[in-house]
């Protein structure tokens, strides 16, 4: 005669943790995908303001560091705030600190230097 063994199937508390195994892998999955979707809306909103802050810097480097632009501009639809820190270096050059913001995200900054133009 055979002795009977019990090692056939599932118990209850082996699927249990089983599924407890798998419900925290799946919370850790989401977390993840959740975490990379928000990092991805920053990337956006941070290339617009590098593409606005370049903008603005090729502007100034054209019309000349005392060109009087608008504060905000649209990219995509979005609003991006744009501030200009300006002083003169020793050498008579203006140093441009230009910064860009798109509200509730990431922003850019960019220091130019540029010639201030003819002297008199």
């Amino acid at each position: 005669m055979r002795p009977i063994t019990r090692d056939r199937g599932l118990t209850l508390v082996e699927l249990a943790i089983a599924i407890l195994v798998l419900s925290i892998g799946t919370i850790a999955a989401m977390r993840g995908l959740d975490h990379a979707t928000r990092t991805a809306a920053g990337a956006e909103a941070r290339a617009l303001a590098q593409i606005a802050v370049r903008n603005r810097a090729e502007e100034l480097r054209l019309l000349g560091p005392d060109a009087s632009l608008p504060e905000t501009v649209t990219l995509d639809g979005r609003a991006v705030t744009l501030d200009e820190d300006r002083t003169v270096t020793a050498g008579g050059l203006v140093r441009l600190t230009l910064t860009a913001r798109v509200p509730g995200a990431a922003g850019a900054q960019l220091v130019v230097y540029l010639d201030p133009g003819p002297r008199g």
